[in-house]
């Protein structure tokens, strides 16, 4: 990177010996940011510390050597006190983020924090309240506005490619197994509603993000939840009684008359593209979407299947598809968000993903729970946003 002043930008990042927060926002965001010289703004260079916190000395000292940084801590009071950090990032479990977020906020430190923000929609907008009162930066990480995936189909959105989109179809998850022949590959709290699991609060957050933002804003949910897996085992091989949802099939109504379904599950084995697709069916094309690649069937290229199930079918409906090739080379997800947000706390560049959009998620994963619960459709009133 060229050269040029650089801004030292301290951030509390707490939380991040889980797999998410050390991978994703630790090692491919904040120390690739640091590998690739900071992050060009203007005529100056953003440069990340970070001081890791948690609660587990042997894991955050492993974790610091392993991402060469050599500030962390399990003292979380102590640090928010330093004004040698002024950014606060938490990727702790659902349940102790609001607690932990409204502290910083105290201290006027900015904050970024995963989602969902919180458990419940009312303490989500309340920390949305918080932090605008208090003057603070703030933003929620909404990685998947980034995959290649998603950003090839806004493309074609925007350049028409669809016509009028009428449905978008999501399947998304895979086989997560149980503990006891195979290890499990996600944590056991996500599979217990006390310790804040459920993949409807876990995901319909996401799809509140990816439908707002490419698609529509949501107006209505349907949602069907289920625990597919009634007993699981923990990372201490301690069998343990499922009590949150493994999977949920959900539909929306979004503006301009789009329907949209999503299925997502830990119990589904994967035979599709990539581990989340999307299909978007237009009245002059259609495409379908997975983490990176995209392919496409315009209006001309549509077969004219005749149903007749007492014979081979004769055509192979994979041929008319064509692959989005656009020559661009995506970056990280998470670090692109990363950056955008180090800008926006140093420069003041716009950043729309803030304690607001987290909110909106956690309505829509609430308002999923609540159609589960009284099987019915749940209208979304309007989150306000705070003058």
């Amino acid at each position: 990177m060229a050269e040029g002043s650089t801004t030292r930008v301290g951030i509390i990042m707490n939380g991040v010996t889980g797999r998410m927060g050390s991978n994703q926002h630790l090692l491919r965001s904040i120390v690739a940011i640091r590998k690739q010289g900071g992050v060009r703004s203007g005529d100056k260079i953003i440069m990340p510390d970070p001081i890791l916190v948690g609660r587990n000395e042997a894991k955050l000292k492993s974790l610091a050597e392993r991402a060469d940084v050599d500030k962390w801590t399990t003292d979380l009071d102590a640090v928010l006190a330093d004004d040698g950090f002024s950014v606060y990032f938490d990727a702790q479990t659902t349940g102790r983020r609001v607690d932990s977020v409204k502290k910083a906020i105290a201290r006027g430190k900015d904050v970024y924090c995963e989602k969902p923000t919180a458990l419940t929609s009312s303490e989500a907008y309340d920390l949305y309240r918080v932090a605008h009162e208090a003057g603070v930066k703030h933003g929620v990480v909404q990685d998947k506005l980034w995959l290649p995936g998603i950003l090839k189909l806004r493309k074609l959105i925007d350049d028409g490619f669809f016509g009028r989109i009428l449905s978008v179809r999501g399947e998304f998850g895979y086989w997560v197994f149980e503990g006891d022949r195979v290890p499990a590959q996600r944590p056991s709290w996500n599979y217990r509603a006390e310790d804040g699991g459920g993949i409807i609060i876990d995901m319909l957050c996401h799809w509140r993000y990816v439908l707002d933002n490419v698609f529509g804003a949501v107006k209505s949910a349907s949602c069907l939840g289920a625990t597919h897996i009634p007993k699981r085992w923990d990372e201490q091989g301690n069998a343990y009684k499922c009590t949150a949802d493994d999977s949920a099939y959900a539909t929306f109504e979004l503006e301009g008359d789009v329907i949209a379904h999503f299925n997502s599950s830990w119990t589904v084995r994967v035979r599709r593209d990539d581990l989340l697709t999307l299909q978007v069916d237009g009245t002059e094309g259609s495409a379908v979407a997975g983490l990176r690649e995209v392919w496409t069937q315009s209006y001309a290229e549509t077969p004219k299947p005749v149903w007749n199930p007492d014979l081979p079918q004769p055509i192979d409906f994979y041929n008319s598809w064509d692959k989005v090739e656009d020559g661009i080379n995506y970056d990280n997800a998470f670090k692109a968000q990363w950056e955008l947000f180090l800008r926006h706390v140093v420069d003041g560049d716009p950043f729309r993903w803030d304690l607001l959009e987290g909110a909106k998620g956690v309505q829509l994963a609430e308002a999923g729970l609540e159609s589960w619960e009284k099987r019915c459709w749940v209208d979304l009133p309007e989150l306000k946003r705070l003058d």
